[in-house]
């Protein structure tokens, strides 16, 4: 096992200039699209119909959430962001058409379902604590002509995309049929697909080339209980050899990340966060960052290191958050 827990001169120069070559790259994001609303307040009392806080509101923010968060953090890496996905005829889907193209990235591929509702996920943030979370959704099956649709736009993009994210809330999106066709209209091309997975889709995930689970995710998927180093290795060649993959990497919270090759390497990567707030999106940084770094000719380890640096930035921030290229930058400027 190798741990690159310190970064050469020679390494830092690599990454910086890897970041430098983010806007020539070109990722196309398909998956579950949200809109997240953050309601500020403070808390003085308790309300005396019901052993509840009363939160009194300050703001109301909304931002890009799910697959259109990933999108985002491509965009504010630098990167040519593209996506594939599905709105509801509705004002959260209104809104977040406007902050996509408020970030330059093109909606004209959004399929709008008139009989289905926007994924729309409200948190009410009282003293940099979370409250509570409304979620109004729709987790049914897309119409197969809005499958249809995603995949001829996923097949028409190909000669303009360097590599696909799929990232998958399980709302409707990702699905057997969806996960063959891309198959079919990937194969024999070197394009690479990073999937950051859902539980019980995990099967849907064979011959990607990386899946990036959560350390809980890992455990359930590959019905390994990860408590310590040993059975962590033994939950990551499991997924790689169940489904085949190039490489898994398994994200652990505090204790950074580990990366796994079908050729027997594991190569843990320590966190760099030096506070953590919230891990709200935390996962959606780390596959766009991810997959930016592949794109731009890192390797696999250098990906996962500079994707680990993009975490720890996003985890100090309290919501939904997208770290730019300058931030990474100046994260790796100031590492000794």
């Amino acid at each position: 096992m190798h741990n690159p827990l310190q970064l050469s001169r020679e390494q830092k120069k690599h990454l910086l200039e890897a970041i430098e070559r983010f806007p020539r790259c070109r990722i196309l994001v398909a998956g579950d699209l949200m809109l997240d609303r953050f309601i500020w307040g403070e808390v003085h009392r308790i309300s005396p119909e019901a052993p509840v806080p009363v939160v009194e509101v300050r703001e109301e923010t909304q931002l890009l959430g799910g697959t259109a968060n990933v999108v985002h953090n491509v965009a504010a890496l630098g990167g040519k962001a593209a996506v594939a996905g599905v709105i509801g005829d509705d004002l959260a889907g209104e809104a977040l058409t406007r902050l996509l193209q408020g970030i330059h990235v093109p909606t004209e591929s959004l399929i709008v379902e008139p009989d289905r509702q926007t994924t729309l996920k409200t948190r009410i943030i009282a003293q940099n604590q979370q409250v509570v979370r409304l979620d109004r959704e729709c987790k049914s099956p897309l119409q197969k002509e809005s499958v249809r649709r995603i995949l001829a736009y996923i097949e028409d993009s190909l000669a303009q995309t360097d590599g696909i994210i799929i990232s998958d809330y399980a709302k409707g999106v990702v699905s057997p049929e969806f996960m063959d066709a891309l198959r079919s209209i990937t194969a024999g091309s070197d394009l690479p697909v990073i999937v950051d997975p859902k539980v019980q889709h995990a099967d849907l995930y064979r011959e990607v080339t990386m899946i990036t689970p959560n350390h809980h995710e890992a455990s359930r998927m590959s019905g390994v209980d990860i408590r310590d180093e040993q059975t962590l290795i033994e939950a990551g060649r499991s997924l790689l050899d169940r489904l085949q993959c190039r490489t898994v990497l398994i994200t652990r919270g505090k204790e950074g990340m580990s990366l796994f090759h079908r050729d027997g390497r594991v190569i843990h990567i320590p966190t760099v966060a030096r506070r953590v707030f919230d891990v709200t999106g935390a996962g959606d940084t780390v596959i766009a960052a991810l997959t930016l770094g592949y794109v731009a000719g890192l390797s696999m380890v250098d990906s996962a290191l500079l994707a680990n640096l993009a975490a720890g930035i996003v985890v100090g921030e309290v919501g939904t958050t997208a770290v730019s290229a300058r931030q990474l930058q100046a994260i790796l400027e100031d590492r000794p």
